[in-house]
């Protein structure tokens, strides 16, 4: 389901580039997007990596609705990351052999955030899986 929400995302942030230039001025990505997205990487890979000591080395249980809650953000944060990262990389490749002014800029700060956003769905993505019951907790 991710793919496809980040093949959604490519399609929408490709069309952005001639539909913005047909009614007015394509939009000028700054370095802000890039650096919010590693920020909540950084975020959830820290709230993964807690998780994960509690849960597998400590073996601590966490309680349902902290559990919960972790789940629920490692799942927001993959589908939404998922499809920025699709949006980003689409803008940046519409910009690739423009001879456009900042066509440049457009490319490096979109592809920039375009990673940023991968690395979110990854940390996503581990906190989601630390988030599981250890074999030998699930047998009781």
């Amino acid at each position: 389901m991710l793919a496809v929400w980040a093949i959604v995302g490519l399609v929408v942030g490709w069309l952005a580039n001639p539909l913005s230039d047909r009614w007015g001025s394509p939009p000028v990505v700054t370095w802000t997007p890039a650096v919010s997205l590693a920020v909540v990487a950084a975020v959830v890979g820290g709230a993964a990596w807690a998780t994960w000591r509690a849960v597998q080395v400590r073996r601590e249980r966490l309680e349902p609705h902290r559990a919960l809650n972790r789940l629920v953000l490692a799942r927001a944060c993959a589908y939404v990351g998922s499809i920025v990262a699709g949006g980003y990389a689409g803008y940046a490749l519409s910009w690739l052999g423009s001879s456009a002014e900042l066509a440049d800029h457009r490319a490096w700060r979109s592809g920039g955030a375009a990673a940023a956003s991968v690395v979110l769905v990854a940390a996503a993505l581990v906190l989601e899986r630390a988030c599981r019951v250890r074999e030998d907790d699930a047998r009781g």
